[in-house]
């Protein structure tokens, strides 16, 4: 067995199964028609033909679907379970699959009480009469919710949630790992299960084709499916006349799930990871995870870093709004890195399950930047050869650029500037990188003119560190400029202006121990100096 030594050799050398896919689903299903009052009006009044709307008319509406409900559990066979307070319900779902031998069917139903929005009737007066009128409006309540946990041959265990009371909502959970074995088996590909994953398989290309395969289309069809076989609010009469339940999204898991040769080879890797990364939530750093400018006074959310220990198995969190990454060591096996959107709207996309491709690309993109963040951040050295060369002005193509002096402060300024854009799919302008290089300098920037920072742009270009991209005034890091960005500003603030700050004579007196080795130092060159009769 060989132990890693470092982020980059645990991902590189010690990784024996990789597949990223859709983990846990949440969506919300509902009526379009049916999210505002006047809809509702329109609804009663010129669908159903009613003289006026009230939520009277909506109490036999309700008492049919539960009488429905009710008539199907009996006729299914299936029990019909009253949830008790804070009874986790998985628990009970995970009781009831244990004993289900089928391949489709419904497990049981659950029953709770839960706040959620609804239409009440309020009475209101005419300004000019004076005479009264019910009128539909918005309101919350205690009403009861009706889950179906059902099992799919296709996607396995999931469950659809119903509202007892008008406009009858629903909540739809599915989870991306179980259609993934599911798929798997009636495919007939040998693999082994992890409790939410996969933790080998015959075939790993296939096993990423199938996860790529679980669409929109596809969870639409699984809810069409299940409406056709669930007791129904509306009638067939309804659905004609456009009032169908649609999909969007509440929440949504896009995780990597990376499997390891050896336990250790996790430990290994949060180790360093857990060093190296604990202000990975900061705003400064979860922009380069999530690709989104940041500012800390006009962007809502909390942005931090959280590292939770479950028995002495750590995970790290970093929260962006209201989206979160995780990363944890899955049943001591695989790694898992996980992106929760949970408000499309952070990244200024719709919530309607059409939207879920581009969803997947966000999520998929800020786990894989995570982790080029901590192999980069961890593995960032630099040889004696390339240090030199960055010392001395270079000459490309008849172009001559000066050098970029460690030690200079506006060259430090450079490079704390490009660590900020390391991980930018779509680069950094002129603009950009002058606005945050004169902050480090304390300057407005409008005291930079454009052509000193194209000056600065042609240097960092000549001496390898940036690239164009072409067709465009924009440019991006190359992987020699990481490395040199990295590990420049990190020897700096970590190494040489703490470790100067304690070995200046002129600086306060400190206990720390490398001022105490330099006085000691200075006595014993005293004492030497004394001895050789040196002393002036």
């Amino acid at each position: 067995m060989s132990i890693a030594h470092s982020v980059a050799e645990v991902l590189q050398e010690h990784v024996t199964l990789e597949v990223e896919g859709i983990d846990r689903m949440y969506m919300n299903v509902y009526v379009a028609k049916l999210q505002h009052e006047l809809g509702v009006v329109s609804f009663f009044r010129y669908h159903r033909g009613a003289k006026f709307a009230s939520s009277a008319l909506m109490l036999p509406i309700t008492e049919a679907f539960v009488a429905k409900i009710e008539q199907f559990a009996k006729e299914q066979e299936v029990p019909l379970v009253a949830f008790q307070k804070h009874q986790r319900k998985d628990d009970v779902m995970k009781e009831h699959l244990a004993t289900f031998a089928g391949t489709e069917g419904v497990l049981f139903v659950g029953k709770a009480q839960e706040k959620t929005g609804v239409f009440q009737t309020q009475r209101r007066k005419d300004p000019k009469t004076g005479a009264s009128f019910p009128w539909i409006v918005r309101g919350t309540a205690m009403v009861n919710h009706y889950y179906f946990y059902c099992v799919d041959e296709d996607f396995g265990p999931f469950f659809l949630k119903f509202c007892s009371y008008f406009p009858y909502t629903a909540k739809l959970c599915i989870n991306g790992h179980e259609y993934l074995k599911c798929q798997l088996r009636k495919a007939g590909i040998k693999h082994e299960a992890l409790d939410n994953g996969v933790l080998s398989c015959a075939r790993p290309e296939r096993l990423q084709q199938i996860s790529d395969a679980l669409s929109a289309q596809k969870i639409d069809a699984l809810l069409r499916k299940w409406l056709r076989r669930l007791p129904h609010p509306f009638t067939a009469k309804d659905r004609t006349a456009g009032y169908r339940y649609e999909i969007s999204i509440l929440q949504a898991e896009f995780s990597l799930t990376q499997v390891l040769d050896e336990p250790v080879n996790g430990r290994v890797f949060f180790e360093e990871v857990i060093r190296e990364n604990l202000d990975i939530g900061r705003p400064s750093q979860i922009q380069l995870i999530f690709d989104r400018r940041i500012d800390s006074y006009r962007t809502p959310g909390r942005f931090r870093t959280r590292v939770i220990t479950d028995g002495v198995i750590p995970s790290l969190h970093a929260d962006y709004k209201r989206t979160r990454i995780k990363q944890y060591f899955k049943e001591g096996r695989a790694l898992r890195t996980e992106t929760t959107i949970n408000d499309t709207h952070d990244f200024k996309i719709g919530k309607r399950l059409k939207n879920l491709p581009k969803l997947r690309e966000i999520g998929f993109a800020a786990n894989r930047q995570l982790l080029q963040v901590e192999r980069i951040s961890h593995d960032c050295t630099l040889g004696e050869k390339s240090f030199q060369k960055l010392q001395s002005p270079v000459i490309v193509n008849q172009q001559r650029a000066a050098a970029l002096r460690f030690g200079d402060r506006r060259v430090l300024a450079l490079l704390q500037v490009l660590v900020l854009f390391c991980f930018l799919p779509d680069g950094f302008r002129n603009s950009t990188l002058r606005e945050h290089y004169a902050h480090l300098l304390g300057l407005d920037p409008d005291a930079i003119t454009q052509g000193q920072m194209t000056y600065q742009l042609r240097r960092l270009k000549l001496h390898g560190l940036i690239e164009r991209i072409p067709e465009t005034h924009r440019y991006q890091l190359t992987p020699f400029g990481i490395r040199v960005a990295l590990f420049l500003t990190r020897l700096y603030t970590r190494a040489i202006r703490p470790g100067l700050s304690f070995v200046d004579s002129q600086a306060p007196p400190s206990a720390h121990r490398l001022r105490r080795a330099f006085e000691n130092l200075e006595k014993q060159i005293d004492i030497f100096c004394e001895k050789a009769k040196l002393a002036a």
